[in-house]
């Protein structure tokens, strides 16, 4: 394991914040640093180029840390309190020149999270119907426009399951079985082909908006209300998707913790509310899309140089569930 950068070793000092905390605790993505402080938590994103997502200069950064907490207040409002300045000595909201910036945010309860939740079998049918009408209410409210349908239609659907098949190939036999990739592959390609005209249509009726983009449990909340947070910020084709491809990501992520129930539950809400009878369509489809997103980005937290050894081989066997998760749905 790689040592942590001096800034995030600074930052493990309860004393680098303004704020009275007793200690702090890391956490990390393959895109971040979380550091958990007191009531607060505080992002910094890692000076990385991965193609799809540019965090390499300081610049790049902030716009990004200011985007993200912009998009993320559509659907967690109180949450994100702003983007937060680090200046030479590695004190949060120091004067002078900021050397990196971090999001602010308020701390959420992990025990109120979805995905703890459902593994403690405390999500109820009745939850996943109020998550899909909060989500009905801001896919009819989320922007759209020919500009949003352009960038986020079947051109990106295209493209994106292009690169997830590119950014994948390097983990044959390690994660995911070469003969599964080529099942996957084939099928994503023939559904996208088959069905042109569907994704057509739904572009230009207006079903490509501005979304959540990242929508599986772990970024659901049951406090005060719902939060829906951690959207993504960092490309708008990613998020700039038919709402099919939201919805579809966590009704496959309800699936891969075995309850399929509360997945048909969620989609049925969400159908009847919405009046949206056609995703129906597409939504094995974007599960299986959905899934190998998920296998992907284990597939790149996995060669993280800063994760700790100990725990690859369980981020390899999560990544692994998804990859044949998505198989299910062909």
């Amino acid at each position: 394991m790689a040592e942590l950068p001096e800034l995030i070793q600074a930052l493990l000092n309860p004393k680098a914040y303004p704020d009275q905390t007793p200690k702090v605790e890391l956490v990390q993505t393959q895109i971040s640093y979380i550091l958990l402080a007191g009531e607060y938590v505080y992002k910094i994103k890692k000076p990385v180029d991965m193609g799809f997502l540019d965090y390499s200069t300081l610049e790049k950064r902030l716009n990004l840390c200011r985007k993200e907490v912009e998009l993320n207040r559509r659907l967690c409002p109180d949450t994100y309190l702003g983007v937060v300045p680090i200046g030479k000595g590695f004190v949060l909201g120091g004067k002078g020149e900021a050397i990196e910036y971090a999001v602010k945010m308020r701390r959420l309860p992990q025990d109120k999270m979805m995905d703890i939740l459902i593994k403690q079998n405390k999500v109820t049918p009745a939850m996943v119907e109020k998550v899909a009408e909060i989500l009905v209410e801001f896919h009819q409210k989320a922007t759209t426009s020919e500009e949003i349908a352009r960038v986020g239609g079947i051109d990106a659907v295209i493209k994106n399951t292009s690169e997830n098949f590119e950014q994948t190939e390097k983990y044959f036999g390690a994660i995911i079985e070469p003969e599964t990739y080529q099942r996957l592959k084939d099928y994503t390609e023939g559904f996208i082909e088959t069905n042109r005209a569907l994704f057509l249509k739904r572009m230009a009726e207006g079903r490509v908006r501005d979304c959540h983009g990242d929508l599986h449990t772990a970024h659901v909340c049951f406090t005060n209300g719902i939060c829906i947070y951690d959207c993504i910020e960092f490309i708008d084709r990613l998020r700039y998707i038919d709402v099919a491809a939201d919805i579809a990501f966590l009704a496959m992520d309800l699936d891969h913790y075995s309850r399929k129930d509360l997945s048909d539950i969620f989609i049925d809400a969400y159908v009847k509310r919405s009046g949206d009878e056609e995703l129906l369509k597409l939504l094995n489809f974007y599960k299986c899309y959905r899934a190998y997103v998920r296998g992907k980005i284990g597939c790149l937290h996995y060669d993280d140089p800063y994760v700790p050894a100990t725990e690859k081989a369980e981020i390899a066997a999560n990544a692994a569930s998804y990859f044949k998760l998505a198989a299910t749905y062909i």
